[in-house]
């Protein structure tokens, strides 16, 4: 396996540790610039690297829409597109098509949305996330997720969180490959409790992390 998590030092409830992937051993706790389409806004690779950073965050959705996630695999991958040696983690989009709630439509089988560049249709379901994350090539991918608004009633939360657990379990038999690690997302919004029940779900069918 590529992946390896090792806590080196522990001080009550704190912890350190060192996360191995493919690309670059990460230490943890660690901050992830937001490189949405790819880049930091205003900083060169070079220059994120001299700051110390070892992982940093792209999301899929954009990088979907453009430049492509097919045309970064066939020019190598993300990391070479971005000429970026380091770790990256690739979010699902899942917020962003929340986010477009006047362009999408949600289903249990996925989400069909509009572009918010030039208004084409497409549809997003657990399997094609995981399809364009892995064409994409990041080392830490995460599933697509039911994000409820806030404030948010019961009813709502609950299908949040079994929509979730759904698009878990579909996305982690969809994932191929041992070069990513898949972490799953936890749901429930405020409720502390459908949280946990959130997270036991995810952890029963198991995953290499939890996006908390």
């Amino acid at each position: 396996m590529s992946f390896e998590f090792q806590i080196i030092a522990r001080q009550g409830g704190a912890r350190a540790g060192l996360l191995k992937t493919p690309h670059y051993q990460v230490q943890t706790p660690a901050f992830m610039p937001v490189g949405t389409q790819g880049t930091v806004k205003a900083m060169s690779p070079e220059e994120l690297k001299e700051l110390g950073y070892e992982l940093i965050l792209a999301n899929a959705y954009h990088l979907y829409l453009r430049p492509g996630s097919r045309l970064i695999a066939q020019l190598g991958g993300l990391h070479k597109f971005i000429n970026w040696e380091r770790a990256i983690l690739t979010d699902s989009g899942g917020f962003q098509v929340y986010s477009l709630a006047e362009l999408r439509k949600i289903t249990d089988e996925g989400v069909e949305f509009r572009s918010h560049i030039d208004g084409s249709k497409h549809f997003f379901s657990p399997e094609k996330v995981m399809e364009i994350q892995q064409e994409l090539g990041a080392d830490l991918i995460m599933p697509l997720d039911d994000c409820p608004p806030y404030p948010a009633d019961e009813s709502r939360l609950r299908e949040s969180v079994r929509r979730t657990v759904r698009w878990a379990e579909g996305s982690k038999k969809a994932k191929t490959g041992s070069d990513q690690m898949l972490f799953a997302i936890v749901q429930g919004g405020v409720n502390l409790q459908l949280r946990k029940d959130c997270f036991d779900q995810l952890y029963q069918i198991g995953f290499s992390g939890y996006a908390l």
